[in-house]
């Protein structure tokens, strides 16, 4: 499991606990009935027992970014918006002010945080067992907080609809919302394109911060190598009511159908008709259609997942970011992949955006997806650390990692570092066999380099296909 040295990965979960010493070597973490793997000491400081945040920020989800000029760290989940500052007694929930016991610090490189207003805020159940030493946390899905549990309180107030992922892979547009709407879509030309208005719906909490636009502003979303669409444009269109309007800029005129997975997930599919699903009536292109836009005819659905993304960089190297090479593997795969015609593979990011972890959960239980890869780079406070590993979470995903890891490892030539159990949030909360991929040490200078080099992430991309393959038994 990753050790999170850098303060971009900053998550708090606070719990003031009686007086059992300096440190406690001993202390064990068990979340959800897991225990968790921490190399770390886990320590007692003024009475409040210290967590370091990497144990947790990949297991439960919720949107961190940090600001490293004023030393402040904002958490948001579960309807409330928590920041906490390095080294001061001093927090805030939603404007309220809270003062700690203990500050949150950072010793030999890992963030340190005392386990309290967060558990409290955000929904956790806290238990310390003082005589074996155990921690044990227990998410219950529900704020015991009180007030909205939606991702942007005053939005759901107002029964908007929010926006928390695009995203563009083998010609479909995935767009993932906190509930369902009717969009409305149409085809226009000179030049052409296809406009997707989303009616009473605003960017929600757990879309990118900054990658949201507000009315009048314009962001983009790359489309690289498309025969059909050149970029994917997107802005908040209107305020009265708010409205957010996504075009899709195609190269030429495109037939396109809408399909509505339920529960948010929304898909406008520009792939031809080949024979392989069947075709709508004319009149209804430009309507959401029941069903799903992928596995039809027996195809097997493969989700990848590209981790971290925006303001979350993931781990950080010396000349690079885990979210630039996680998302360099993934398109790579992405393109292997499209190209066999008894699988439909999907994105969960398709660019630099941020998309929560519930979220990519939700695109891969939708879709009734057959597997789900997510890709990743190791980090850790020692330099000398190397290797790659794969982790699995339920033992109906203990087989596929591995199969994915032995191409996995031959392709990177990296260190045997083993297929280990880990509790992380992707591959927790998905139902299908899922796992997390750990190509190297992004903190390693050797490593790094080699992940950086183009022809290294083809042979990782084809050795993670390979596995694939050979665990659904497609050709």
């Amino acid at each position: 499991m990753k050790k999170f040295a850098f303060l971009l990965f900053l998550f708090a979960f606070m719990w003031s606990f009686p007086h059992i010493g300096d440190a406690a070597t001993n202390t064990r973490v068990v979340l959800n009935g897991q225990q968790l793997s921490i190399p770390e000491e886990v320590q007692n400081m003024d009475g409040s027992v210290m967590v370091p945040i990497r144990v947790i920020s990949q297991e439960l989800g919720y949107q961190v970014t940090w600001n490293q000029d004023d030393g402040k760290v904002a958490i948001d989940g579960e309807g409330k918006s928590i920041t906490l500052n390095i080294g001061k007694k001093s927090a805030s929930v939603d404007n309220q002010t809270y003062t700690l016991n203990t500050a949150p610090v950072v010793q030999n490189g890992t963030t340190l945080v005392p386990i309290r207003l967060v558990s409290e805020q955000m929904g956790i159940k806290v238990n310390w067992n003082n005589s074996d030493k155990i921690v044990t946390l227990a998410t219950t899905g529900t704020s015991t907080g009180g007030g909205t549990t939606s991702e942007s309180g005053s939005n759901a107030e107002n029964g908007l609809a929010l926006v928390n992922g695009i995203s563009f892979s083998e010609s479909r547009l995935l767009v993932t919302l906190d509930k369902n709407v009717t969009p409305k879509v149409s085809k226009m030309d000179s030049p052409n394109r296809i406009v997707i208005d989303l009616p009473n719906s605003d960017f929600g909490g757990g879309f990118a911060q900054g990658q949201s636009a507000s009315a009048g502003q314009i962001q983009t979303l790359a489309v690289e190598n498309n025969d059909k669409v050149s970029q994917i444009r997107y802005s908040q269109y209107s305020t009265d009511p708010s409205s957010i309007r996504i075009v899709i800029d195609l190269n030429n005129k495109q037939n396109y159908e809408v399909f509505n997975e339920g529960d948010g997930l929304l898909i406008v599919d520009l792939t031809p008709d080949n024979g392989t699903k069947p075709t709508p009536p004319t009149s209804t292109e430009g309507t959401t259609q029941p069903g799903s836009a992928v596995g039809n005819s027996g195809k097997k659905v493969v989700v990848i997942d590209a981790g971290h993304g925006y303001q979350d960089p993931g781990a950080v190297g010396s000349v690079s970011t885990e979210k630039a090479l996680n998302l360099a593997v993934a398109l790579k795969v992405e393109a292997i992949l499209k190209q066999d015609p008894n699988i439909d593979v999907v994105l969960t990011r398709s660019d630099d955006t941020f998309l929560e972890l519930k979220q990519r959960v939700k695109v891969a239980e939708k879709l009734n997806a057959d597997l789900f890869v997510s890709i990743h780079a190791n980090s850790s406070s020692s330099s000398a650390a190397s290797g790659t590993e794969t982790y699995y979470q339920r033992s109906n995903s203990k087989k596929l990692a591995q199969t994915i890891h032995k191409y996995l490892v031959a392709a990177t030539g990296f260190k045997n570092r083993g297929v280990q159990y880990g509790n992380f949030h992707v591959i927790r909360e998905t139902t299908m066999p899922a796992v997390l991929l750990e190509v190297g040490f992004i903190s390693n200078k050797s490593e790094e380099s080699k992940m950086n080099d183009a022809s290294r992430q083809q042979a990782v991309a084809e050795g993670v296909v390979k596995g694939i393959k050979e665990y659904l038994g497609v050709s």
